[in-house]
């Protein structure tokens, strides 16, 4: 079975406990107006153009014979200041397990582990079962949506070692609006993470008026009780890659507020 990557990320500590191996999977069935990994909302490998860097002198255009650029329509090779990459890199379970067991003496005197990323990992759930069972016990960590059908999740829930599970928006209709898709599945499966007894973290993102809003924070506090919690500033520099996947960012030039969000979580504990 092959799993499709688009970034891993080395010595990690911002993604779970310890320094930590970070994989980014390609995939997600979400589409929050916010997302700072564009790159990574498509299952298939893409065409990356840093188009900053690009000087239009046109080589890329003049046609070549690797067989890896037919389908692009350009030469990926010629570009003088390397602005054109493919997003996507095929894994199979033994390829990527073998690349986390090489670093498994490294993760075991740091505290750490490796965690799974995206985009959302639970799209390529069956491609992360198979490397949960070959890297054995690796500390294994996800970051999700929690937006996949209830059997899906608890299988993948049950193999891990600690879930940072998004809670964006408690009203399904807001939810929609600013996500692509309802909340219903996610809210079930909050429902057995916290009955699990998994270690687990609720990750809020703080986005200006849409997510940061006294309403909804309000609402998110009763549904995580007195749960972990950490809050996510929103990313400044969110819509820096839409342009080099051929995407828009629609959201512009929006700013943190300065505000304590903390006081809404008055039970839950604060990471």
């Amino acid at each position: 079975m092959t799993g499709v990557v688009f970034d891993i990320k080395e010595f990690s500590i911002h993604d779970g406990p310890g320094a930590r191996f970070t994989v980014f999977l390609k995939g997600c069935p979400l589409r929050c107006l916010w997302c700072h990994n564009p790159e990574g909302l498509k299952v298939e490998k893409q065409l990356f153009y840093k188009e900053k860097s690009c000087t239009k002198c046109g080589m890329c255009q003049v046609p070549c014979e690797h067989s890896d650029c037919k389908e692009y329509g350009r030469c990926l090779h010629i570009c003088p200041g390397n602005c054109l990459s493919i997003c996507g890199i095929e894994y199979t379970g033994d390829e990527l397990s073998k690349i986390i067991l090489e670093n498994k003496d490294f993760f075991e005197l740091n505290g750490g582990g490796v965690t799974f990323s995206g985009g959302e990992p639970l799209m390529q759930a069956d491609f992360l079962l198979e490397v949960f069972d070959k890297i054995g016990d690796v500390h294994k960590a996800i970051q999700t949506s929690g937006f996949a059908n209830p059997d899906v999740y608890k299988k993948v829930i049950e193999k891990v070692d600690f879930v940072m599970q998004d809670i964006k928006l408690a009203d399904s209709n807001l939810h929609k609006k600013y996500t692509g898709v309802s909340n219903e599945k996610i809210l079930e499966n909050i429902d057995f993470l916290k009955g699990s007894g998994k270690d687990f973290v609720f990750r809020v993102p703080l986005i200006p008026g849409i997510t940061d809003t006294e309403e909804n924070l309000t609402k998110i506090a009763e549904i995580v009780g007195d749960c972990d919690v950490e809050l996510l500033k929103y990313n400044d520099l969110a819509g820096a890659k839409y342009k080099s996947v051929g995407m828009e960012y629609s959201l512009g030039n929006i700013k943190n507020r300065d505000e304590d969000f903390t006081k809404y979580f008055k039970k839950a504990k604060i990471r």
